[in-house]
């Protein structure tokens, strides 16, 4: 068995180590220029600011929007409420209806929940066997009333790519507002907010190589959200708070980097993941692939990710003997709460005599990982 650094990650959808040139860039922004970049009568408040300006502008450049266009936020699950429920508030005038899917992130989930407590109507699409949404059954489901549709770009849990500039183009065609949870693939698969015919997108940084507590949400110029904290009037009165000027100088960084490396990446993580499929589907035992084939339709599926439902005692044994392996059973954001993931529910798996585990593969992973792991996997059988 090959030596490798014990313990091994491969769990970077869930999170990802912080890249050293995004620490380096946010350490002095710690010590040395720690203004509140809402103090504007002096210079600790000018440096920050500008800090903050020019993040703004770098992000907006990477994904084919306008510095304004962007609001910083605490993270994802943040701006994908400020989003729904954001937009919800604005336009309740006009109508309360609003699409999503069942394989959705449950920040957007339970947003859409909250809302239908309130008073909206939610349609829950349902998604087909490697959990794509179909544009024909959103256009479906619009009606006179339909305000806003809410489907992410790449699955958290099954790795599935959904092809949101159709989806974006019906919306375009009948004046719904749009919006994307882009998490997963802002940094690691070419994302352009124009061209996707995305309204709004939700961002993070700690899945792209920087730190956590931030993120960003894109809204398109002219939208109407209204805010869902209040508090100074700090992002032109989208999202009041202090900002965390660290971590947005971070956050720039990495998607600086990942722009920049962005091929070399993809190329990487999709050897590795192949190689570990290919190295479990010789195991001789029944799997389950979740979510399109890496193999056969490698644009579809999040370079990465790879999830796989082992059936019977095969299963357990496997995940026993995986403990010195970072792997995740479902989502980071979900796990906590126990119970059978709802994404592979919205697949049609019925969560019994089977262990479905999530691989992660990125920037930083090794071959040598990946040949440990199944050296596991073998041992376990």
């Amino acid at each position: 068995m090959t030596a490798v650094k014990l313990p091994i990650y491969l769990d970077y959808n869930a999170t990802t180590p912080c890249d050293s040139r995004v620490f380096e860039a946010m350490r002095p922004y710690f010590t040395e220029f720690f203004g509140n970049a809402a103090s504007s009568s002096h210079i600790f408040g000018w440096q920050a600011r500008a800090a903050v300006d020019n993040s703004r502008k770098t992000i907006a450049e990477a994904i084919g929007a306008t510095p304004d266009e962007i609001v910083f936020t605490s993270g994802a699950t943040e701006s994908d409420n400020l989003a729904i429920k954001g937009t919800a508030e604005a336009n309740a005038a006009r109508g309360r209806h609003i699409i999503t899917a069942a394989s959705e992130h449950k920040a957007v989930l339970d947003s859409c929940k909250h809302l239908g407590d309130t008073g909206f109507e939610i349609t829950i699409l349902p998604v087909d066997a490697e959990g794509f949404v179909s544009s024909d059954d959103i256009a479906a489901a619009m009606r006179n009333d339909t305000i806003l549709v809410t489907i992410m770009h790449g699955n958290n849990e099954i790795g599935t790519i959904q092809n949101i500039a159709e989806i974006g183009a019906v919306c375009r065609g009948r004046g719904v507002i749009f919006h994307t949870d882009a998490t997963q693939t802002i940094g690691k698969i070419p994302f352009n907010a124009v061209e996707l015919n995305v309204d709004m997108a939700s961002l993070t940084a700690h899945k792209v190589y920087g730190p956590k507590g931030v993120g960003a949400l894109y809204i398109r110029k002219n939208s109407n959200v209204a805010a869902q904290t209040h508090g100074g009037g700090h992002e032109s009165g989208a999202r009041s708070g202090t900002l965390n000027v660290p971590g947005i100088v971070g956050f720039a960084k990495a998607i600086e980097i990942a722009a920049l490396e962005m091929q070399r990446d993809i190329a990487h993580c999709r050897s590795l993941r192949d190689k570990l499929w290919n190295g479990i589907q010789s195991l001789g035992i029944e799997t389950r692939l979740n979510g399109p084939d890496p193999i056969t339709n490698p644009e579809k599926r999040l370079p990465g990710n790879l999830n796989v439902s082992f059936y019977g005692d095969a299963g357990e044994l496997i995940a026993g003997n995986l403990f010195n392996v970072a792997v995740s059973a479902g989502s980071a954001c979900t796990s906590a709460s126990g119970g059978f993931s709802h994404v592979l529910s919205s697949l049609g798996l019925p969560g019994s005599n089977m262990t479905s585990l999530r691989f992660g593969v990125g920037r930083f992973s090794l071959e040598e990982e990946i040949d440990y792991t199944l050296d596991c996997m073998r041992s376990a059988l």
